[in-house]
């Protein structure tokens, strides 16, 4: 058995009984699974100082290619972000698919005991005090293509967290759909239990991230 079959067969995932698998990766969600995990790395050892986790998405590509016949990556795009530019560029390299639409930046008014954990930056206006939430969903997007697709896979994996894909999730186990889910952190019984196979982010943090230096403040 080599080194991928290995991967594959630990987490449960065998190509010949699922036939045909698309992925569809809602990047937003996954790019948060293991920002405050104090390990990493081959073998999950503590992170040195001044470091943290994040999602490599070439090692996302490369796992999810492994048993997916089509790989899908749905992000935000920030064009005044440097990063959030070079995720979109990168995932054109990397998936089969990159969807992709403008982060709209939504007003939020801070409560006193809200600012002292607000990392982000403080305004304030005659109203108060608040920060801008990006917010960019692409359970539509996901779901629209997830049906225009559906003659074309067997087994539906999605990567999220989000419970709002239980409503798609039944719609497609009631065409006969085998359904693959990967997700992270807390997950509702109503979502993880429509999986044929559920995994644990746990499970791959260490075929899909990498580990960086903090920035400097």
């Amino acid at each position: 058995m080599d080194l991928n079959a290995f991967k594959l067969s630990t987490l449960g995932i065998h190509k010949q009984e699922l036939g045909k698998v698309y992925s569809f990766i809602d990047f937003g969600n996954v790019n948060y699974w293991f920002e405050r995990d104090e390990r990493g790395g081959e073998n999950n050892d503590i992170l040195p100082e001044g470091s943290k986790l994040i999602v490599d998405i070439e090692k996302l590509g490369a796992l999810s290619k492994l048993f997916s016949e089509q790989s899908r990556f749905y992000f935000g795009l920030d064009d005044k972000n440097k990063k959030s530019i070079h995720i979109i560029s990168k995932s054109r390299r990397c998936f089969d698919y990159t969807g992709s639409k403008p982060i709209q930046w939504i007003k939020h008014y801070v409560t006193k005991t809200e600012i002292k954990s607000e990392t982000r930056s403080i305004n304030e206006d005659l109203a108060g005090k608040y920060i801008y939430i990006p917010k960019c969903n692409f359970d539509v997007e996901i779901s629209v293509d997830a049906q225009k697709l559906m003659e074309y896979y067997d087994t539906f994996c999605i990567w999220t967290g989000d419970s709002d894909f239980a409503y798609l999730l039944d719609y497609l186990i009631k065409r006969k759909k085998k359904i693959i889910l990967f997700s992270s952190g807390h997950i509702t019984h109503e979502l993880k239990s429509k999986a044929n196979i559920h995994i644990n982010g746990q499970q791959v943090k260490k075929y899909i991230t990498r580990i960086i230096e903090k920035p400097r403040l």
